[in-house]
């Protein structure tokens, strides 16, 4: 957990700062330190000078920073701003300048989030399952039954837009509320999946909302030292009825195992044109008896392009989404020691198991989770400062030093207020419960 969080945030901040610095140094802006994590009351674990601007490592892994000559920051480095400015100073430079140095930390974020979502798409999934290529509908679990859809429902719209994969449907653009449009037999009907939706699909899971398991199936394999190989059940076995049941379609089969989990089940099977009963125990924890069976609908390779297109689409869907849960935060729905996660819980969610889809996945989240967090307009961020620019830009007037030194001081408390929040949430949720 410790070397996936310390990789992460390493790759987050380095390039994050390295956004500030390059935009810096492309206006002939010197960059008096570039540094990953804080080198708090001085301690750091090396550095080295190149040029103007010393390069390290600090010892406090909770961000990292860039050091800008003639800039109000962190540093509160007051003395320095009383000298007169000079030419290669950030306050010496137009203020279109200063504002992009400002938004290109969180710039390279979102341009790193962009980058792993596709590469996840090519390089681990490598093939996606066309919404329009579910030619039987949908099959509607008991959640999906929950918000009115219907086993074989054709889910065409995603609020109003055309669904290109059908996983889209068990992603956060509907379990975090929308609007579907549904073809039932001859007739089309829109379906509202409201905002908490997805805390009942977290706690009962996203196997337990819709599939493609509407088809007819026979068995396609059978897992070794499983119930089913042990009761005797093979490759083609036609499974067509559970506890005198009638089982035709793969769902249904799948939900009847489910719902007698830790129980032994008399299933019928047709198999060589003949009908035996068999008794099998379903697995109490998970409720599965272990066979599978193939699905029948063709799947899309992903190609550079249309990863490239999806991948944006979905790290962008990742910022809405964080929208949605803020607006559940400040609205009451949603508890902020529920939603917030400090570091520990941050490592908590990247596993004790280094598996690199899963790395990618969740650096790829954090990637576009901070330039969100880092544009808002809050002093101290990236985002307050942008805004104080944009209103220099617009009216004309360069706000004082003494006025960016109290902003500054403002956006720093709230900082570690809500630092100190965090941490220590993460504290009872992780450490004393």
């Amino acid at each position: 957990m410790a070397a996936q969080l310390i990789l992460g945030l390493a790759i987050l901040v380095t390039l994050h700062e390295l956004g500030h610095f390059l935009a810096a140094r492309a206006f002939g802006i010197r960059v008096e330190k570039f540094y990953l994590f804080f080198d708090a009351w001085g301690f750091k674990f090396f550095s080295f000078k190149k040029g103007d601007t010393e390069y390290g490592i600090g010892w406090l892994p909770l961000g990292g920073y860039v050091k800008i000559s003639g800039m109000i920051d962190e540093s509160m480095d007051t003395d320095a701003m009383k000298q007169p400015a000079e030419s290669w100073e950030f306050r010496s430079k137009p203020a279109w300048q200063r504002l992009i140095v400002m938004v290109a930390g969180v710039t390279m974020n979102v341009i790193l989030g962009i980058v792993i979502y596709s590469f996840n798409l090519v390089h681990f999934d490598k093939q996606y399952l066309s919404n329009s290529n579910v030619s039987d509908g949908i099959y509607s679990y008991e959640l999906g039954k929950k918000i009115g859809l219907q086993t074989g429902d054709q889910v065409v719209a995603l609020n109003g837009k055309p669904i290109e994969r059908f996983d889209d449907l068990l992603s956060g653009k509907v379990i975090f509320g929308c609007e579907l449009t549904v073809k039932r037999n001859d007739a089309t009907l829109n379906i509202t999946v409201p905002d908490g939706f997805y805390r009942d699909v977290t706690q009962a899971g996203r196997g337990n909302f819709i599939g493609t398991d509407n088809f007819v199936f026979s068995i396609d394999s059978v897992y070794a030292n499983s119930p089913a190989a042990h009761a005797g059940l093979t490759k083609n076995d036609k499974i067509v009825s559970m506890n005198n049941d009638s089982i035709s379609l793969w769902g249904q089969l799948r939900e009847a195992v489910h719902n007698n989990k830790g129980k032994p089940v008399n299933i019928g099977v047709i198999r060589n044109d003949g009908t035996k009963a068999v008794l099998v125990a379903v697995v109490d924890s998970i409720g599965v008896i272990g066979v599978s069976a193939k699905n029948p609908y063709p799947k899309t390779d992903y190609t550079f392009s249309s990863a490239l297109r999806l991948g944006t689409a979905d790290a962008f869907d990742a910022i809405v989404s964080n929208l949605k849960g803020l607006k559940r935060i400040f609205t009451g729905h949603e508890k902020a020691s529920d939603s917030l996660q400090g570091p520990i819980g941050i490592a908590t969610i990247y596993g004790g198991i280094w598996d690199w889809r899963r790395f990618w996945t969740i650096t790829g989240l954090l990637s576009m989770i901070l330039a969100f967090m880092n544009i808002l307009p809050i002093p101290a961020l990236d985002g307050g400062h942008s805004i104080f620019l944009v209103i220099e830009s617009l009216t004309r007037k360069k706000f004082s030093d003494k006025f960016m030194e109290r902003a500054q001081i403002v956006g720093m408390v709230i900082l570690l207020a809500l630092m100190a929040y965090t941490i220590g949430n993460d504290i009872w949720k992780h450490v004393i419960n």
